[in-house]
């Protein structure tokens, strides 16, 4: 009851001070909208050492702007609430919705760059979906926290600040929608969630951050060659729904049952997470290449972690698509944004190999 008693507070605090729209600071400095989606970075514990048990969301965004001491003088701020949810309930819809905000703002001279607060759960997720439909040079950067608001050693309030400081550099621009945590700037592309718990569990495992922010000093020493936000081709300019993309996950002595239910279940692509370089169960290889005769588009990706699925004349042939250094979620994302425009595995293949 102490608990519940407790949030509720918040809620009431929150509903008495509506979101905070500004923070202002010198005319000439640049102005970064912050778009709040809920996460731990909202979160709201019992006490100061909960650092795990506690309620996701609770705060909106003026009370995030109000948590970073000085970030007024880094830039004109004005914050905007989109969601206010656990990143695990992250939608399609949110997604679109998101997207097409992002790029409304994207369009506005007077804005120089924007942050989105999110949950890490699917935090890559939803930056790798934006790195590819986002229209606009400027920064956008995602940030959040593992370690709730309350918490006496809280990461969100630095977190935040960084962030901010990276959407604020020239120097960020035309990069593509870039992850801000632990000091670490991250590419949309690459960077994943690695550990359930601790503060250092974004990185990108292949091929390293992109550069750091420090003391409110930005430092880049790499960027990906990989299409992204002007240079992508896809556009969800009237899209109202995305093409249902389904991951599978391969083990020992697996089964044709899960991928004819997706088949039946209506999805257009499914995302098989493979053992090693992608390999998959004969009974399960054999209900994918009868999904891919019914038009259905099948990427081999790998359950691994790390490394590139390659291509292979034992799968190609059959007409599956090989992720390349996309994990099962990203590749999901990207097959999703593909089928919106075509469903012929050839092309498909030259995406998987430009994005």
């Amino acid at each position: 009851m102490k608990r519940l008693a407790f949030i509720f507070v918040f809620f009431a605090f929150s509903l008495i001070h509506p979101m905070i729209v500004s923070a202002e600071g010198p005319q000439n400095m640049p102005h970064i909208v912050i778009i709040a989606t809920g996460g731990t970075i909202a979160g709201v514990a019992l006490s100061s050492t909960e650092t795990k048990d506690y309620k996701p969301g609770v705060l909106d965004v003026g009370s995030l702007i109000k948590s970073v001491p000085g970030i007024e003088k880094v830039a004109k701020i004005s914050g905007e609430q989109i969601a206010n949810i656990d990143s695990s309930h992250i939608t399609n819809d949110i997604w679109l919705k998101l997207a097409n905000r992002v790029n409304e703002l994207l369009l506005k001279k007077e804005i120089d760059g924007i942050v989105i607060t999110h949950g890490t759960d699917t935090m890559e997720e939803t930056a790798y979906f934006l790195n590819l439909v986002v229209k606009g040079e400027k920064p956008v950067v995602l940030t959040g926290s593992m370690r709730p608001s309350t918490a006496i050693s809280a990461d969100g309030p630095l977190n935040l600040l960084n962030a901010v400081v990276l959407a604020s550099s020239k120097d960020a621009r035309g990069k593509g929608v870039l992850v801000a945590l632990n000091e670490n700037i991250h590419g949309g592309r690459d960077v994943t969630k690695t550990n359930t718990t601790s503060v250092a569990t974004f990185t990108s495992r292949e091929f390293g951050c992109l550069g750091y922010v420090l003391d409110s000093k930005v430092y880049f020493f790499r960027e990906t060659n990989r299409k992204h936000t002007t240079k992508s081709e896809f556009s969800i300019q009237g899209l109202t729904s995305l093409p249902r993309v389904d991951i599978l996950y391969g083990h020992t002595h697996d089964n044709r049952d899960l991928a004819d239910a997706s088949v039946k279940a209506g999805a257009k692509g499914i995302v098989h997470a493979g053992a090693g370089n992608g390999g998959i169960f004969p009974s399960t290889k054999d209900a994918l290449k009868e999904a891919i005769k019914k038009g259905v588009v099948v990427v081999r990706a790998s359950r691994t972690g790390s490394g590139i699925v390659t291509p292979s004349s034992n799968y190609e042939n059959d007409g599956f698509v090989a992720a390349g250094s996309l994990n099962p979620q990203k590749a999901r994302i990207l097959l999703m944004l593909a089928l919106t425009g075509t469903n012929n595995p050839a092309e498909i293949r030259r995406i998987f190999d430009e994005y």
